[in-house]
């Protein structure tokens, strides 16, 4: 009689090109804030003339970004926590991910309110930019992107920074670069309007850090077999 076969679960693995999410999520951001930063004006009480000019296909597309920029935001945290394994700290662990949450909630709640401005100019024009709507959208759209979204990332790299100088999941350096960059995008995000760019850069920074060992790693790996 023979014996019934024992099916063992497979055990999922974190491919090991997932870094690139974070590589990705850093020029889909920094493409996105650079279109806005460049046809949409900084300061929250302007008229609205960039509803009117020919730019409005260009903040569009940069809109569009936000939402696929995040999704590859997620994979880069579950890269990231993936690397701490077991050594992963339940309090910072929470941190990070909570931090990382909110602060694509806000950066999600941002783009949405900039495209319902856009929406709602197509149909009505005149009457939105005379509106008290238009006025309190646009100051809310700013004050949630430079007050609510830049200090949660700066929480965000204050926390994985710990975790990398006390797990060394990547070099210490790295952490003490994303200590001073979230200092100045946390204190001074409100007076640096592209200080957010740090960000995205800092995330690209340990992204290709950890896709470059990946590879090295692997190419190690085919040597010795």
């Amino acid at each position: 009689m023979n014996q019934p076969d024992i099916v063992t679960p497979t055990r999922l693995r974190t491919p090991k090109s997932a870094a690139i999410a974070g590589i990705l999520f850093s020029v889909l951001l920094t493409t996105a804030f650079w279109l806005l930063r460049l046809y949409v004006p900084t300061d929250p009480h302007e008229t609205g003339d960039w509803l009117e000019s020919g730019s409005r296909g260009y903040i569009v597309i940069a809109l569009n970004l936000i939402p696929v920029a995040g999704i590859s935001f997620l994979w880069f945290i579950g890269v990231l926590r993936d690397r701490l394994g077991a050594a992963e700290d339940r309090f910072f662990a929470t941190v990070l991910f909570g931090s990382g949450l909110l602060m694509l909630s806000t950066l999600f709640i941002t783009a949405a309110m900039a495209g319902g401005l856009i929406a709602a100019f197509a149909s009505q024009p005149e009457a939105v930019l005379n509106s008290a709507a238009f006025h309190f959208a646009r100051a809310a759209t700013y004050s949630v992107m430079n007050v609510y979204t830049v200090k949660m990332a700066g929480v965000f790299m204050i926390s994985t920074s710990t975790i990398i100088a006390f797990t060394e999941i990547v070099p210490r350096w790295i952490a003490f670069i994303g200590y001073a960059l979230a200092l100045l995008i946390f204190f001074g995000g409100w007076y640096f309007e592209r200080a957010f760019v740090c960000f995205p850069a800092w995330v690209f920074l340990i992204s290709a850090y950890i896709l470059t060992e990946n590879a090295f790693r692997a190419r190690s790996t085919r040597g010795a077999g």
